[in-house]
């Protein structure tokens, strides 16, 4: 007997080999309430590492991106991770915009030591305050109105002596100087009265003559003066303004004198109020006035002078944090991340200024860390390239969307950018990640730490008692009862299901929690004071009958015998497969009949599925590997002289995937042997060209769909699964199978190679071949190759001689 040649007990999986349990005895404590809490995830340190050494490293480019599903806490333990980084980092510095003087459009950006920024703003307010009630004190007093008086007497004096001067000038030429509505203007007089017109025209012609040379030259004395009388007003405005100016800059100086004292270590903001300090004096006259209200079509309108540029704008202010601080946007829209500039509404213009600059998450950040999703930041129209922009520049550049696609023309504020210090740490699933790496070359250059978190952890009796106080952990932060030692046991058994692996526990932390908050549910609604394993087990019931009505509706189907399986008899040609079914976080399995027919033919392999294109790629390959198989262990030195069809019957949808190659293959050699197939088994796994068997993904899943509709129609004690010897470590199977399997009358059974596979679907020895490349006698594989070699010969047959093809060409 070969070692392919086997009998089904032996290749029967023990009861034991389906289900790792954990052994409750193995924890020393009552509840987990006696646990110490776990300060960060298990499992994790590659990750850990990477993080730590992300956020320690101080050069560019080293930005960290977290890899991983989610759900296993990448986000709340990086968080605990730069916590405790930037507590010994030094504070952030707090950044304002502030009114430039000499250019208003472009206001210039502060930076001052952390909670300086909110001190300046309320110390100036609190003086502009002051200064426009004491200024207009100032400039009511008497000292400030008898100098104001003085100015305006002396130009008033200066002017009615020049006049003054004139009229006796022209006195003396018996000309009078008269004033009228429409200026001033020359007559002659006689006895000191003005000369009527009809006396005038009596007066000899050159008595006329020399008044009017006399008016002439009186005149040119006269427009001299009034020449000069907007030269002596100019004067006087200056000497008015510089008297405002003294008046204002008394008491201007001694209050922004305070500031400098108070800001003395600052040089920038020592500049900034030796600027304001000038502005305020060469704008005196704007302290004397309130502010002015028009009321237009019903709308108030404030002017509200220039009060308004001596505000301080603090964009951030760290002084109630300490340490670095950590900002987390979870809308990183293009405005969230990089700043925006608010506008108002007035008379149906919209007006902005520095005070309307509004911080974004990078401003907020700045000197500390940044978390972001990059799924969302990549969702965000020009949100990721202004992220990119923004750490490739160093500095955070405020433009308006409009400006920056060029949409808008007018004049806007162009505030100073700010320099950037910041930690991007951008969480995403590994497919971002290498996306981004494959298509954005600036990727690689912006995120050079990657720390990847494990989606599942080895299973041993230390992450055993690291996972219960993990659950300890998870108990007080959301405040459930505690758990027993039989419910740890369960959960972590829960877990190993999971991630369909035995020897491996999920680190999918959401999933955890929210089993133990079901659980939680369930034992206070039955009074009891810690959660039981009978809580956890009805808690996982609870989310499965959530969601599996379409699984029942499907397995109905198959029960009333509208989709055909059987799970009695045997068939040629027809083989059950096991179809998974993913909806959500729920995924399901139901046997699928596969069936295949073969006859004369050139090697074609037909996929059915694929013709009709719903085969996937996987599956699409998983058949061709099949002609392969078959044609290199039947047909190696002659042609393959048949066609197959493969199909899956009854299925209406895409199928992918190559977990059903094993079955295809079994199916075909069925047809090619006419030997029938156990229909009381199922068949799941992949094969490769040489016949092996391969492991598949979902095999419990696909084990229990078998079995429910087994137990459905009745247990014989012939049913069972065959899997994957490669899959025995991954068995994590429900506790009814269990039972059915140590009652024997469901069965598993592990194969590595399709011919133990055909040797317990028929009971038929594959056969192996002898020195001579022949079969034994009735066994499968002499069966397949009789046939192979039958439909060689027919094709050989159908072939018309050379001579007799050349004589049919003559003839034609």
């Amino acid at each position: 007997m070969s070692k392919n040649e086997l009998h089904l007990p032996s290749l029967r999986l023990a009861p034991q080999q389906l289900y790792q349990a954990c052994d409750p005895a193995q924890f020393a404590f009552a509840s987990t309430a006696e646990l110490e809490p776990l300060s960060e995830l298990i499992g994790q340190l590659r990750a850990f590492d990477a993080v730590r050494f992300g956020a320690g490293i101080r050069h560019d480019g080293f930005n960290i991106f977290v890899l991983g599903p989610p759900g296993v806490g990448k986000r709340s333990m990086v968080s605990q991770m730069l916590s405790r980084q930037a507590r010994s980092e030094p504070a952030a510095a707090d950044w304002c915009y502030v009114n430039n003087f000499d250019h208003p459009h472009k206001p210039q950006a502060m930076r001052l030591p952390s909670g300086r920024g909110t001190d300046l703003q309320q110390q100036l307010a609190q003086r502009v305050a002051y200064l426009r009630s004491a200024i207009p004190a100032l400039f009511e007093g008497e000292d400030y109105r008898a100098k104001a008086e003085a100015i305006g007497q002396a130009f008033t004096t200066r002017q009615e002596s020049a006049f003054k001067e004139l009229g006796e000038a022209a006195g003396q030429q018996h000309i009078v100087l008269l004033r009228t509505p429409s200026g001033f203007a020359f007559a002659p007089t006689r006895d000191d009265e003005v000369m009527a017109p009809d006396e005038y025209e009596k007066l000899p012609e050159d008595e006329k003559q020399r008044i009017a040379g006399a008016i002439a030259e009186l005149q040119k004395q006269l427009e001299k003066i009034l020449h000069h009388i907007p030269q002596w007003m100019k004067e006087r405005g200056e000497q008015l303004k510089q008297l405002n100016r003294e008046t204002t800059g008394a008491v201007v100086t001694q209050v922004v004198d305070e500031l400098r004292s108070r800001f003395h270590d600052l040089p920038q903001t020592s500049r900034y109020l030796d600027q304001l300090q000038h502005d305020m004096i060469e704008n005196a006259d704007d302290f004397r006035h309130e502010d002015e209200t028009a009321n237009l079509s019903g709308l108030t309108v404030v002017n509200r002078k220039t009060f308004h540029r001596y505000q301080v704008n603090v964009l951030v202010s760290n002084g109630e944090h300490a340490g670095a601080p950590i900002v987390s946007e979870d809308n990183p829209t293009y405005g969230n991340l990089i700043g925006r500039l608010e506008h108002i509404a007035q008379l149906g213009a919209l007006m902005t200024d520095f005070t309307l600059i509004k911080p974004g998450a990078l401003h907020r950040a700045n000197g500390g860390y940044l978390l972001l999703d990059v799924r969302k930041v990549l969702m965000q129209p020009f949100a990721w390239d202004a992220l990119k922009r923004a750490l490739q520049t160093r500095e955070i550049r405020i433009e308006s969307l409009g400006q920056m696609v060029s949409l808008v023309s007018t004049v806007s504020l162009e505030p100073e950018p700010m320099p950037l210090d910041v930690k991007i740490v951008l969480f995403g699933d590994r497919l971002f990640y290498y996306l981004l790496q494959q298509y954005d070359p600036d990727f690689a250059e912006l995120f050079k730490v990657a720390a990847d978190f494990e989606d599942r952890i080895e299973r041993s009796a230390e992450t055993h008692q690291l996972y219960a106080r993990l659950m300890a952990t998870l108990c007080a932060k959301e405040q459930l009862l505690p758990l027993d030692r039989l419910a740890v046991a369960r959960v972590i058994e829960h877990s190993a299901r999971l991630v369909g692996d035995a020897q491996r526990l999920s680190t999918h932390m959401r999933s955890v929690a929210d089993l133990l908050q079901e659980a939680d549910f369930w034992a206070r609604e039955a009074g009891l004071a810690a959660i039981t394993e009978n809580n956890v087990q009805q808690a996982i019931d609870a989310q499965i009958h959530r969601q599996d009505r379409l699984r029942a509706q499907l397995h109905e189907a198959i029960l009333r015998e509208t989709l055909l399986i059987d799970t009695q008899g045997a068939v040629v040609g027809q083989i059950n497969g096991l179809s998974v079914l993913q909806l959500g976080d729920f995924a399901f399995a139901q046997p699928t009949r596969i069936t295949a027919t073969t006859r004369l033919g050139t090697g074609e392999m037909v996929n059915i599925e694929r013709e009709v294109k719903l085969s996937g790629a996987i599956h699409s390959k998983g058949v061709l590997i099949l002609s392969s198989y078959l044609a290199a262990r039947y047909a190696r030195n002659q042609p393959l002289a048949l066609s197959a069809s493969l199909v899956f019957e009854q299925s209406y949808g895409q199928i992918d995937g190559d977990s059903a190659s094993l079955a295809e293959l079994c199916v075909l050699l069925s047809h090619l042997a006419n030997v029938p197939l156990r229909q009381s088994l199922a068949v799941t796994g992949s094969v490769n060209q040489l016949g092996q068997v391969q492991a598949i993904g979902a095999v419990n899943e696909k084990i229990e769909g078998f079995f429910d509709i087994c137990v459905a129609r009745g247990l014989t004690g012939e049913q069972g699964v065959l899997i994957p010897q490669a899959n025995v470590k991954h068995l994590m199977l429900r506790r009814d199978v269990l039972a059915a399997a140590r009652a024997a009358q469901f069965h598993l059974y592990a194969v590595a190679h399709v011919d133990q596979a055909m040797s317990l679907l028929t009971g038929v020895p594959a056969g192996e071949a002898g020195a001579g490349g022949q079969y034994p006698a009735d066994s499968i594989n002499r069966r397949v190759a009789t046939r192979v070699a039958e439909l060689g010969a027919l094709r050989k047959g159908f072939a018309k001689p050379p001579e007799e093809t050349k004589q049919k060409n003559r003839r034609k």
